[in-house]
């Protein structure tokens, strides 16, 4: 599909950039969703396949956020290494608690 393309209806007109955005926003509920029926279910067989399942949509919100980095819709800084450094040492401190 050309980046120029809007889809439209008498009201609303989405570009690209707006339907890959509202397609990303869409793939966290949905990973958040499955996460939560995950730590939730009670059997391996069904937590399995939640887990798969979880992985897949993790997955495909990777490709939808990394074509819209492509795309420069979506631009993440660079942590700074002292930045880096300090939440390590922090979390680090907190899971060994």
């Amino acid at each position: 599909m050309n980046k120029n393309t809007n889809l439209c209806n008498d009201k609303i007109c989405f570009d690209e950039e707006a339907r890959i955005t509202d397609l990303l926003n869409s793939q966290k509920h949905i990973t958040g969703v499955y996460n939560s029926y995950l730590c939730e279910t009670e059997t391996e067989a069904v937590k399995s396949c939640l887990s798969g399942i979880l992985m897949e949509e993790h997955r495909i919100q990777e490709e939808i956020f990394n074509k819209m980095q492509q795309n420069g819709w979506y631009q993440t800084e660079k942590a700074e290494e002292a930045k880096l450094m300090e939440a390590k040492m922090k979390y680090s401190s907190t899971a060994s608690n």
